[in-house]
């Protein structure tokens, strides 16, 4: 049984000093960006059975043999979220993994320290690229498509957020153009001028001219519109065209033979709008506004990353557009993924192969909040980890102290036997 007592030992200052080692661990890891710690589980070895001295009885004793380190769990709580001022510096706020492309596999983490390289490829502080979906709205260096969100593509089909690091919007012509206002009853000329922008991006003046028609028919009023297309500075005309609005008694619009007018080769539809909707007549003095569609062309100024995670391109014209969307994988069971490095892991058969949440009609969404300039710090507490440390040390020392009480009985065990 004294030689059973060293084995006991033994395998206690072994066991402890495992759990040491993940304590310390962890505590090296509290300033760590997405650290999971972990926790040790100890379990019993086997039991040697002794009977009783009554052979009869059912009562029966055990002694174990010592302990053993059962398993390294993870702490699945979440770390304190620190304040950047990044935005592409991310955090989960529930569960789910970031995913980054490793050397030959994807790694998953909690780290959503995030940066543009100088080729504006989202990657990792030390330069691993982020995994995502792409909209495939960019042909070259020119968007093609303005989209307000991309939805998540297949788990494996995540791939390599590369984007261009120069991109262009291209110019969208104007189309309609909508005149509001009143017209003064005063026997003046009004005028009212829209921005219109043509096929290349160019941004003109389409000018509308009221002047009252002679003779005026009553009841109600008549006036003679001259509507023309022009450089911003007024020194070219591109097109003219003539026509007459009339009003009722009341000053509502009725009539309107001005439907459109050429802008450099687009046809520029002029809404006056019906009624009391857009341009009226009253004695009041003349005021108008006026607005018009069509983009000018725009150059990319930069990416920023959204609380949804999706990278968005802002461009010189004022205009935005969903990039990509950065993906958030979700595990079966996250305590089974295998640690490679700091704060990234890879996938086990423990873990279960990588999944994406579904919303009601089946598409794949991130299933969690995402924050940005925010970072998740280590999840392990100082003070936690320090008093586990006492205790661990405490045992080694009780365990180291049982072999030695043993190491004295076995002596005087011998020496009587001298």
């Amino acid at each position: 049984m004294m030689t059973q007592a060293f084995y006991t030992g033994l395998s206690g200052l072994r066991s402890q000093q495992q759990a040491i080692d993940v304590v310390s661990n962890n505590l090296a890891n509290t300033s760590t960006i997405g650290f999971r710690g972990y926790s040790t589980e100890f379990s019993s070895m086997f039991e040697d059975m002794i009977n009783t001295s009554a052979s009869a009885s059912s009562v029966n004793s055990s002694v174990g043999v010592g302990t053993n380190v059962n398993a390294t769990v993870m702490d699945e709580a979440l770390g304190v979220f620190q304040l950047t001022g990044n935005s592409t510096d991310l955090a989960i706020l529930g569960d789910g993994w970031f995913g980054v492309q490793g050397e030959d596999k994807p790694l998953y983490t909690r780290d959503g320290s995030f940066t543009f390289d100088a080729n504006r490829d989202l990657v990792t502080h030390d330069g691993y690229y982020v995994l995502g979906t792409l909209g495939n709205n960019i042909n070259g260096e020119v968007l093609t498509q303005q989209l307000a969100q991309i939805p998540l593509s297949d788990v494996s089909s995540q791939e390599k957020l590369r984007l261009p690091k120069d991109l262009s919007f291209p110019a969208q012509a104007t189309t309609n153009a909508t005149f509001d206002g009143n017209l003064s009853l005063d026997d003046t000329v009004a005028t009212i001028s829209a921005g219109v922008i043509n096929s290349q991006g160019v941004r003109n003046d389409l000018r509308l001219e009221f002047t009252k028609a002679i003779p005026q028919v009553l009841p109600g009023s008549q006036w003679d519109v001259v509507a023309t297309t022009g450089s911003l500075d007024g020194q070219t005309i591109y097109s003219t065209q003539n026509g007459t609005v009339s009003f009722d008694e009341r000053g509502a619009l009725v009539s309107n033979t001005l439907s459109s007018i050429d802008n450099e080769g687009t046809s520029v539809n002029i809404d006056l709008g019906t009624n009391y909707d857009g341009v009226i007549v009253t004695a009041n003095a003349s005021l108008f506004s006026s607005s018009s569609d069509g983009i000018v062309a725009g150059d990319l100024l930069g990416y920023d990353i959204n609380k949804n995670a999706e990278v968005i391109a802002t461009f010189s014209n004022g205009q935005q557009s969903n990039i990509a969307t950065i993906a958030v994988f979700h595990f079966a069971n996250d305590r089974g993924l295998e640690g490679v490095n700091g704060a990234r892991f890879s996938e086990s058969s423990n873990s279960g192969a990588p999944i994406f949440f579904q919303d009601a009609a089946g598409n794949n969404i991130a299933g969690t909040d995402i924050t940005n300039f925010k970072l998740e710090g280590s999840n392990v507490r100082l003070e936690a980890g320090l008093t586990d440390l006492i205790i661990m040390q405490r045992s080694y020392d009780a365990n180291s102290k049982s072999i030695t009480t043993a190491d004295e009985m076995l002596k005087k065990a011998l020496d009587m036997g001298a």
